[in-house]
C-alpha cells in the first residue's frame, strides 16, 4: 500500500498558504518532508545518519508529513514512529530472498494495475503517490510508471468486474487512494456502484493515520454516501501513532457508518514486543477501529532488517491472546504468491 512515484530532493515548506481550491489535507501533503538530512535536522538525529540516509533515499525516497514526524521523539533513532520511515545504509545491503516483487503480483493482472488474486474480488492499483514512505513497503519497487491513469484507466477494469457476477466487491489501492482528489475518486465509486452485483467497495489507506486531516466532509460525502458498503482498512503499526486528530478521525468515519479496520505489520524495532501490540490493539479500539491483521513482512528487497522470524511472531500472538479479549487479537498472516487468500500462521 505505501510507494510513491515522488522523488528525492529538498522539501518545501510553502508559504502556508493553500493554492486555489487546495484542501487542507492537500497543503499539508505539499509540505511534506522529502529531505533526510531536514527530518535528521528537524529531529535532532545523529549526524552519522546522514550517509546512510541518502544513498537508501536515492533507491526510495523519503516522504513524511510533518504533524506524523511531530509525533517523533527527538534525538532518539530508535523511536518506533521514525523508523518506519528513516532511510538507513541497512535498505542498500541485497539480502538473499529479498526481492522486487514478493508478492508476484505480475503474475495475477488481468489488466494493467487491475490484481485478481482471491476469489470474489480485485484490487485496483489507483495511482503511485503515497503520503507517507514506510521502509518496509512491499510495492516500493511496483512499477507504476508502466500503468496507465485516469477514467481511460479504470474503464475497462470496471467492465472487467461487470462481466464476472462472482466479484462482489472492489479494493481501491496503490500507492494510497486517498492521495487522488474526491471528485475522481468519487467518479470512480459511481462507476463501480452502477455495477449490480458489487456489493462493498473497500479502501486501503495510510492517510487517516498520518494525515487525518484527509477525512473531511467532501470524503465522506462520496464515501459513506454511495450504494456500495463502505470499508476503509487502516494502517497504524504503533499506538503513538492514534493521535488525538486520528482518533477523532477514525471515530467520525464510524459515526458515517464506515467500517473500519487496521491492519499492521510486525517490524523488528517498532512493534515486536507483546507491551506494543497490547497498546497498538487497546489504542484502536479506543477509536472504534477493529484489529484485522497482523501481516508478516514481505520479503521485498531493502527491508529484510525489519524481519521478525515466524515462531518468535507466533509466541507474541500467543501471549497477545492471554492478555486482551479475542476480538482485540488480530490475526497473524503472511501473503504467498499464488495462494487463494492470507495464509494463517497460529
Amino acid at each position: 500500500m505505501e510507494k510513491s512515484a515522488h522523488g528525492s530532493g529538498a522539501a518545501s515548506a510553502g508559504n502556508g498558504l493553500a493554492a486555489p481550491g487546495e484542501a487542507t489535507w492537500q497543503r499539508l501533503l505539499r509540505e511534506a518532508i522529502r529531505d533526510p538530512d531536514e527530518l535528521i535536522t528537524v529531529l535532532a538525529l545523529p549526524a552519522s545518519l546522514r550517509p546512510g540516509a541518502q544513498a537508501a533515499a536515492r533507491l526510495f525516497p523519503l516522504l513524511v508529513p510533518r504533524g506524523f514526524a511531530a509525533l517523533m521523539t527527538p534525538g532518539d533513532p530508535a523511536d518506533p514512529l521514525l523508523r518506519q520511515v528513516l532511510p538507513l545504509a541497512d535498505e542498500t545491503i541485497p539480502t538473499p530472498g529479498y526481492v522486487s516483487d514478493p508478492l508476484h503480483e505480475g503474475e495475477c493482472a488481468p489488466l494493467p494495475g487491475l490484481l485478481h488474486k482471491y476469489h470474489g474480488r480485485v484490487l485496483l492499483v489507483t495511482t503511485g503517490a503515497c503520503a507517507v514512505h514506510c521502509r518496509y513497503c512491499f510495492r516500493r519497487h511496483y512499477p507504476y510508471q508502466d500503468r496507465p491513469r485516469g477514467p481511460a484507466w479504470w474503464r475497462p477494469a470496471c467492465a472487467y468486474v461487470a462481466d464476472r457476477p462472482e466479484i462482489d466487491e472492489v479494493l481501491l489501492s496503490g500507492g494510497d487512494p486517498l492521495t487522488l482528489p474526491d471528485a475522481q475518486l468519487a467518479a470512480l465509486a459511481a462507476d463501480f456502484a452502477a455495477i449490480p452485483h458489487l456489493r462493498r467497495l473497500r479502501i486501503h489507506s495510510r492517510l487517516p493515520i498520518v494525515l487525518p486531516e484527509r477525512i473531511d466532509d467532501a470524503f465522506l460525502a462520496w464515501f459513506a454516501g454511495g450504494r456500495l458498503r463502505p470499508v476503509l482498512v487502516v494502517h497504524a503499526n504503533h499506538a503513538r501513532e492514534l493521535a488525538p486528530a486520528v482518533v477523532a478521525a477514525c471515530r467520525r468515519l464510524g459515526t458515517a457508518g464506515v467500517t473500519v479496520l487496521n491492519q499492521s505489520v510486525l517490524l523488528r524495532g517498532v512493534n515486536d514486543t507483546v507491551d506494543s501490540l497490547d497498546a497498538l490493539s487497546r489504542a484502536l479500539a479506543d477509536a472504534g477501529v477493529q484489529p484485522y491483521y497482523l501481516h508478516q513482512l514481505d520479503r521485498v528487497s531493502g527491508a529484510a532488517h525489519f524481519a521478525v522470524d515466524d515462531d518468535r511472531a507466533r509466541g507474541l500472538v500467543r501471549a497477545l491472546a492471554d492478555r486482551l479479549p479475542g476480538y482485540l487479537v488480530p490475526r497473524l498472516v503472511r501473503e504467498e504468491p499464488g495462494q487463494p487468500g492470507k495464509s494463517p500462521l497460529t
